[in-house]
């Protein structure tokens, strides 16, 4: 047993400034719902910001990655948009309002979706590596994979220790949407674990898959083989479809796991019982607390956003639930998750997350999780590890740059884009990236 060397860090993003509410991901319920409200970027990043410094403060560590330059001007001028950078905003806002929101998403900040990670104690070569999801079910997440792999070269720099994958090719078959549907199970962080992909979309041909259905098994696949995955730790299930449908368009919305505990729903996968035999088979001392469909429904779940919790062992040994506040408001959710504490789950400690739930994304689609040992702690990108001088820093960058109110009708604002990118260039020296956005680099024609 060697995990007294390794933790692990859960990486969070920072919402961006033009967070808004467009409706855009399909199947997502909370996105639709709230769709063209008014947002509030700087409660939204407030919030965010907020929940990691409490997990610092409980002895977790925490790291902090930067949102996306939005409005993406570039997939503007692809999309036949042309002039200067305002001309192009411009043009968009009248022309294909659809199209600005959706190059204005701020939907990076789920940094769940940002990539594949495996640890060095699952690899072959003994290296962290990191796939960046090409998110290609929709066009306005397809638009971050550049970025993301910038910016998680910049943090996790060090080749001795960091293997960087390019995301798959894009396409329905190998639609690839990172962590969210990935999860790591063993007792310790630093031995050999069990990884766990969980797909909705088949093979090539397979037809009559449950909209809207993001992951593939054979992109999860393509990520175990270039991540040097041991293939007798490695499992793959699909996800009930009836689930998909209701609302669970990432697994992460109805599962979640952390070392030996995988909290999971009993309609999260078409067949719950081969799965938990499969992990017994693997790893005997895997836990699997299922939560019965009578004690609280899929519908539920997704309302309340329960499994989008994080667990976490700040403790070294405690299973702690990181639970949006919505869970206190469905007194069958509430009543449920009480009667764990003690029974599996050691403590439930929940957040004010209302702007990132309203735009369908709870505790767990904000943070990339990354286990390492001592020398690839060392290794990272030190500017990226929260601390109180930079929590306190953070803060009064965001309240300097970000707006309070933000409408859809506002991004076509071309004073959004040059207060984006005034607060971004700040931040990458901020954090220390270097550049890392196309218009740090780029220059108006």
């Amino acid at each position: 047993m060697i995990s007294g060397t390794y933790r692990e860090a859960n990486f969070d993003g920072l919402v961006g400034s033009t967070h808004h509410y467009g409706g855009l991901a399909t199947g997502n319920v909370a996105s639709a719902d709230h769709a063209r409200q008014v947002s509030h970027p700087r409660q939204a990043a407030r919030q965010g910001l907020d929940k990691m410094w409490a997990l610092h403060r409980m002895g977790l560590l925490q790291g902090v990655l930067p949102p996306h330059e939005r409005p993406a001007v570039r997939a503007l001028r692809d999309l036949g948009f042309a002039g200067t950078d305002h001309e192009v905003v411009r043009k968009a806002a009248r022309q294909a309002p659809l199209l600005l929101s959706a190059t204005s998403s701020a939907s990076a900040m789920w940094a769940a979706n940002a990539a594949t990670v495996s640890p060095s104690p699952d690899t072959a070569d003994g290296r962290v590596h990191f796939t960046p999801a090409n998110l290609s079910s929709h066009f306005h997440r397809a638009l971050e994979a550049p970025t993301t792999a910038r910016v998680l070269a910049a943090t996790f720099g060090d080749p001795k220790h960091f293997a960087h994958h390019r995301p798959l090719p894009p396409g329905p078959e190998l639609a690839d949407e990172g962590a969210a549907n990935h999860t790591r199970l063993g007792a310790y962080y630093g031995d050999p674990a069990v990884e766990l992909f969980t797909y909705g979309r088949s093979r090539f041909g397979a037809g009559g898959e449950p909209s809207p259905a993001r992951q593939s098994v054979l992109a999860s696949e393509a990520v175990a083989r270039s991540h040097l995955l041991d293939p007798d730790r490695t499992l793959y299930t699909r996800q009930h479809p009836d689930a998909v449908r209701a609302g669970v368009f990432h697994n992460d919305v109805i599962a979640v796991g952390n070392r030996d505990l995988l909290f999971i729903h009993e309609l999260a996968v078409d067949d719950l019982a081969r799965l938990t035999d499969r992990l017994a088979a693997v790893d005997p001392g895997i836990r699997v607390l299922v939560v019965p469909d009578g004690k609280v429904s899929v519908a539920e779940a997704v309302r309340t956003y329960l499994f989008n919790s994080q667990l976490v062992s700040p403790g070294g040994d405690d299973q702690v639930l990181i639970a949006p506040e919505d869970i206190l408001g469905v007194p069958r959710v509430r009543d449920y998750v009480h009667s764990l504490v003690g029974n599996g789950i050691d403590a439930v400690h929940t957040f004010d997350l209302r702007q990132s739930m309203d735009n369908g994304g709870g505790p767990a689609c904000l943070r990339l999780r990354v286990v390492l040992n001592d020398d690839e702690l060392a290794a990272v990108n030190p500017g990226s590890i929260l601390d109180e001088r930079l929590y306190l820093t953070l803060g009064e960058w965001i309240d300097r740059h970000y707006r309070e109110d933000l409408s859809p009708d506002d991004l076509g604002d071309p004073a959004l884009l040059d207060e984006g990118r005034a607060a971004l260039d700040e931040l990458t020296g901020i954090l220390g990236l270097g550049a890392v956005y196309d218009f740090q680099t780029a220059h108006d024609p």
